[in-house]
């Protein structure tokens, strides 16, 4: 999620009596601000420049103990991938996050997802690796999937480095982040390692189908619509692209074997059922898995836990489960 100014005023959008009040303000918000993609935007980098443009927020970034940018090992025959880490300021080992971030695989990066990492930071008391992955449509499915496995197994080859003493590792995401930490998830199974200890998916794009009730019910109005969708996978898959492949739709996945999984999923999201439905798959699979559903929110709520308390009450319990792993 990235940051955004702060609302002056903003209209009632259709559905206004299922989001909560102060989630209303700001969705109508995000949606005034965010490029209207698939509709008067078709231009990935025009899409860029507008929402560089709106991406501002007042005052300092968050403190965390320490802040660097530097590069890791790409795929092979790839470039090297940018990553930035963010260090609590408390000593002594934590956990590692290697966070992928959303903005349907077209947008986003470090710097708009700089605030939110810091807040992750200091939530979890983790040391967090935000990763810039390449993004599409100049570089469509699979690289970005092979980028986050690529950081996410550097990440596993320098714990002590990053967080102390062999840590936990933790994959995480949203939105198409959380889509990108489902598939490195998986393929840190099917390539034997790193080990996780968690997957935590915000908010997750999981099955390019796009066949809910969920799709249909906040098609419009909740400031992520149906029509962004639709056109951020044409951008991730390209012509005749396998939006059925499992790291593609990890939904469609063999979940056996997978990390636990913290998933939040927002009533008022075209992607609420496939969150909630891969929950329920894991567990069938005999993985554990939690579903935080909160059913008055929005796409990307945590996002603005500075501002909305359901977004800071969510990223708290999220902190939690990245401090504890699931068993």
């Amino acid at each position: 999620m990235p940051d955004v100014p702060l609302p002056v005023t903003g209209p009632h959008g259709k559905g206004a009596d299922r989001l909560a009040p102060a989630a209303r303000r700001w969705a109508d918000v995000l949606a005034a601000v965010f490029p209207d993609v698939g509709g008067a935007v078709t231009d990935a980098a025009e899409a860029r420049r507008i929402l560089a443009r709106a991406a501002s927020s007042p005052g300092g970034p968050p403190p965390v103990g320490a802040v660097a940018d530097h590069p890791v090992p790409g795929p092979e025959g790839a470039p090297d991938i940018p990553v930035r880490v963010y260090r609590p300021a408390a000593p002594g080992p934590a956990p590692t996050v290697v966070h992928l971030h959303g903005g349907g695989w077209v947008l986003g990066g470090l710097d708009l997802y700089d605030r939110t990492c810091r807040a992750l930071c200091r939530a979890a008391g983790a040391v967090v690796v935000s990763v810039d992955y390449r993004l599409a449509p100049e570089a469509r499915f699979p690289a970005p999937v092979e980028d986050a496995y690529a950081a996410l197994a550097w990440a596993g080859r320098h714990l002590r480095d990053l967080g102390g003493a062999a840590g936990p590792l933790v994959v995480a995401g949203d939105s198409a982040g959380g889509n990108l930490a489902a598939a490195a998830a998986l393929l840190a199974r099917d390539r034997h390692g790193p080990p996780l200890a968690l997957q935590a998916l915000l908010y997750p794009a999981l099955d390019a189908s796009r066949d809910t009730a969920s799709y249909r019910d906040n098609a419009h109005g909740y400031y992520l619509t149906a029509a962004h969708l639709r056109w951020f996978w044409a951008q991730y898959l390209g012509p005749g692209g396998d939006g059925g492949h499992p790291l593609a739709s990890p939904l469609r996945a063999g979940l056996a074997g997978l990390a636990p999984a913290y998933v939040v999923t927002a009533g008022c999201d075209p992607l609420c059922d496939e969150g909630r439905a891969y929950v329920r798959a894991l567990r069938a699979a005999g993985v554990a898995a939690v579903d935080d559903h909160c059913p008055g929110m929005f796409h990307g709520f945590v996002g603005l836990a500075d501002v909305l308390p359901e977004g800071r009450a969510a990223l708290a319990r999220l902190a939690a489960a990245i401090s504890v792993p699931l068993p």
